[in-house]
């Protein structure tokens, strides 16, 4: 077992994903890691998959929302849950297969080496990855690092990354966070603000030709969108210490 995996529980977000979901968890186990279904509204047929994990080791359990909160609504739901359960850390994976589950060792012990660091994943695409999806991507890195005057974050729109669970639901209390496609990229930016040290780890992504997306190109752009807008403006107050970082860094 990883000197981590203890101290860290896998928060998986699954909205219907019935059928990839199962070889995460048991990749997640093999890594001696406890696992936190967050069960987003999924249909009777995925719950009940989730159900039977979690009745077949002690060590899965499942976290379930009445109805559909999004992605961003399930982490702040899992992440939370993880730290009221006692754990440090918490690792983010998708349920949906498309990242690399051999790379967890690598995640598992970046954050070891470094424990008050936010482990982010840097994705390294192979054929699948949709053209438009990753042209896009750009767009809010550019907005990312302006935000954050710094390249710490190479790609905040990686959902495979390890949180220091202290600062992130410390913020994540304070501050009411996109609940959909727009959580994984303000969170990011909000805790380089918190002054919490960046990690990048490079991470092979692959997107399944049978896979379930529920990203919906013009709500969760809209959404996205805004949020740079408001990431901006929360960013400009903050540019004296965001100066006076790099300066002394």
């Amino acid at each position: 077992m990883p000197r981590a995996a203890s101290h860290v529980a896998a928060v998986v977000p699954v909205y219907n994903h019935g059928g990839p979901v199962s070889g995460v968890v048991q990749a997640l186990r093999a890594q001696g890691l406890s696992v936190l279904l967050v069960d987003d509204g999924s249909e009777p047929g995925c719950a009940a998959v989730l159900d039977a994990l979690a009745a077949a080791d002690a060590a899965v359990r499942v976290l379930r929302l009445p109805v559909n909160q999004g992605k961003g609504g399930a982490m702040i739901a899992g992440l939370t849950e993880a730290q009221r359960l006692g754990f440090t850390h918490a690792l983010q994976i998708d349920a949906d297969g498309q990242h690399d589950t051999g790379d967890l060792p690598r995640f598992l012990a970046e954050s070891a080496a470094f424990p008050g660091h936010f482990i982010c994943g840097c994705p390294v695409y192979d054929a699948s990855v949709p053209k438009g999806r990753l042209y896009g991507r750009y767009a809010t890195h550019v907005w990312v690092w302006i935000n954050t005057l710094s390249f710490a974050v190479k790609d905040s729109m990686c959902g495979f990354r390890v949180y220091p669970l202290a600062p992130t639901v410390a913020r994540l209390t304070r501050t009411r966070i996109g609940r959909r496609m727009d959580f994984d990229v303000e969170i990011a930016v909000r805790l380089v603000w918190d002054g919490v040290k960046v990690r990048n780890v490079a991470t092979r992504v692959r997107y399944p030709e049978d896979g379930v997306s529920h990203f919906r190109a013009l709500r969760d752009n809209l959404l996205i969108s805004w949020m740079h807008t408001r990431l901006f403006f929360g960013m400009l107050p903050r540019l004296p210490l965001l100066v006076w970082r790099k300066v002394v860094a």
